[in-house]
């Protein structure tokens, strides 16, 4: 079937970015280059830059240290206490990381944080390509690399991507095996085949032909809107090739992405992956597919990639791991809101505008044609993998934006499905959702400026110049939309989306001193020029002080502080919060302490979002 296809941009801007995406729909090769430039303009910005984030990714590069420290590839600890939270998975890369940079010679490797981030970098950009490889089981190459570009231009993955925690890691496996078990389930058929699937075909004909002239020349674009531009005939609409499934590699693939899931998560991608084969299971009434991933072997593999550190823990621990990692740490958070982070049924949908931006502006449109295409196979799978794992974050207690992240993919696929069939609603207020890509835009650029100004004490030029291009960059994307197209819009708006991280990541955060108290702490150490300096913090006590001053970091209170400096030594250091700062004073008075006054560090704790003023003292010697 052939079709009015894509109308030729007016403006050089829009037949740069239209030329842009032509090149690299054209090979997998030309693909994969323009999705890892795509993924580094978005991803690298403020990454090398930003000092350690509280509290989550500081924990995680922290038990990295210690395990570096220590040689004990086994056990996870933080300081003295066992952290056995998540499997050992993102620690061993990270460690992998660290000790080869320090082997190539790289100073301080152990407390520079942007190593600990490369598993994340490397977990988010083979993740979008990953997501490029998937639908390529649905669409066309063309479809493929616009999902692969909503996923980089994403405002959650481009977070994952920049903290050195185990979520970008777990994307890439979680793609990785839903890319094989969509093969598996495709094998032999195409995607649009089905109940319905012929007529579905029709009606995207009927309602191209009826905005075309008799002449067979177009009046208007796919989408019903008059231009005067030339349209060109190509045949967009045809239905993807019958997918294939390699006999081997795609079980392995699959096995081996659950195996490595499991070491960064635990089960947490057997229950995607589970809830997506029981509700294919129920809908199709049948799981004969099941077989091409060959399930006796599989299993086995995957087993003998991860029982071996299983093993070894339980030696080491006992059942500590598991009473801890699936008892206070996964079952817990099912039951309750897990440290303050409750949130109610409906979250997720309502952080998913902003989390998911900017493609998540096309999700309404893309609505009615997920709806018409339910019954198709590649609908269906999509839809097995999206609905079931969002209903259950949704019912969970404790919720957190980056939980959904796995399902994102999916939306992206079935959002350019839509674009790819030009099955996008026509309706006016529909396709209004456009003009959020500019008033978001416009709303974090805003808050960049007032964190530069109140936080940081400065205008921040650098950041009004990216802000502005974004913005720039937003408005055209929605104010050319009926006449350029959702395709160049949408790189419009990823643009924009790619500017204004790097104005946020790249010149505001990675530059402001004041949110990151830690890092100003350890300079006052630093300062010193002690080769093993004694510090004790009292009121402060988040993982990044650790991580940067050192692993023997005491934790006291006010009282204890001041004894900690009275054993005497000009290396000894002591912080101390402004709510200690009474009972420091009253036991430095009461025992004679004699001390040097250090600078007090002025600045805002992002993981409660409070202000703190830390008072910092150094001993004398005796």
């Amino acid at each position: 079937m052939t079709v009015a296809a894509r109308s030729k941009p007016r403006n050089g801007v829009a037949m740069r970015l239209e030329t842009l995406l032509a090149w690299s729909a054209g090979t997998h090769r030309h693909a994969a280059i323009f999705l890892v430039l795509a993924c580094l303009l978005a991803f690298v910005p403020g990454l090398f830059r930003l000092p350690p984030v509280d509290r989550d990714e500081a924990r995680f590069a922290q038990a990295t240290k210690q395990m570096v420290e220590s040689g004990d590839f086994v056990d996870i600890r933080f300081q003295d206490e066992s952290r056995y939270k998540k499997p050992v998975g993102i620690y061993w890369l990270q460690s992998a990381v660290v000790e080869t940079a320090a082997a190539l010679g790289v100073p301080n490797a152990d407390t520079r944080i942007s190593l600990y981030r490369i598993p994340s970098l490397i977990g988010a950009t083979g993740g979008v390509l990953l997501v490029y490889w998937t639908a390529l089981a649905f669409v066309s190459r063309r479809a493929a690399v616009l999902a692969g570009l909503m996923m980089a231009s994403s405002i959650l993955l481009g977070v994952e991507a920049r903290l050195a925690k185990t979520d970008a890691m777990l994307f890439l496996t979680v793609i990785a095996a839903m890319g094989a078990l969509a093969r598996a389930y495709l094998a032999g058929r195409s995607p649009r085949d089905g109940p319905g699937a012929a007529a579905g075909y029709a009606a995207v004909g009927a309602a191209i032909g009826a905005i075309r002239h008799p002449s067979g020349r177009a009046s208007g674009t796919p989408s019903g809107r008059p231009s005067g531009r030339p349209v060109v005939d190509a045949p967009v609409s045809e239905p993807p090739a019958t997918v294939v499934c390699r006999p081997w590699l795609t079980p392995a693939i699959f096995w081996g992405a659950l195996a490595g899931g499991i070491l960064l998560k635990g089960p947490l991608i057997l229950m995607v992956v589970g809830l997506t084969i029981l509700a294919l299971v129920i809908a199709d009434r049948s799981g004969g597919w099941l077989v091409r991933l060959k399930p006796l072997p599989g299993v086995a593999f995957m087993l003998l990639l991860v029982l071996p550190w299983f093993v070894a823990i339980v030696v080491k621990a006992g059942d500590s791991f598991f009473a801890d990692s699936l008892g206070r740490d996964l079952l817990a958070k099912v039951g309750s809101g897990q440290e303050s982070h409750w949130g109610p049924p409906g979250l997720y949908f309502l952080l998913f505008w902003g989390t998911f931006f900017p493609a998540a502006m096309l999700a309404p449109m893309a609505a009615g044609a997920v709806w018409r295409t339910r019954r198709e196979p590649g609908t269906r799978f999509l839809l097995a993998w999206l609905v079931p794992t969002w209903l259950v974050f949704e019912a969970a207690m404790t919720k957190l934006p980056h939980y959904v992240l796995p399902v994102y993919p999916a939306v992206a696929i079935l959002i350019a499905m839509a674009i790819e069939r030009d099955a996008l609603s026509r309706n006016v207020w529909l396709r209004r959702a456009a003009m959020w890509w500019f008033i978001l835009t416009c709303v974090i650029a805003l808050g960049l400026i007032v964190v530069n100004i109140w936080i940081g004490q400065r205008l921040g030029l650098v950041t009004w110049g990216f802000s502005a291009a974004a913005v720039i960059s937003a408005l055209f994307a929605w104010w050319l939309f009926e006449a350029d197209g959702v395709e160049v819009s949408f790189m419009r708006a990823s643009a924009a989306a790619i500017l204004i991280a790097t104005a946020a990541y790249g010149a505001t955060f990675s530059t402001i001193g004041a949110l990151f108290p830690s890092l100003q702490l350890a300079r006052a150490v630093a300062f010193g020029n002690c080769d093993r300096p004694a510090v004790a913090t009292a009121g402060y006590h988040e993982p990044s002080l650790v991580f940067l001053v050192g692993t023997q970091v005491q934790h006291v209170f006010g009282a204890g502080a001041a004894d900690f400096l009275a054993v005497g030594g000009r290396c000894r250091y002591v912080f101390v919060e402004k709510s200690q700062e009474r009972a420091f004073a009253q036991r430095a008075w009461t025992i004679g302490l004699r001390y040097v006054p250090g600078p007090r560090i002025e600045g805002v704790n992002l993981s409660s979002g409070r202000r703190v003023s830390i008072a910092t003292f150094a001993g004398v010697d005796p």
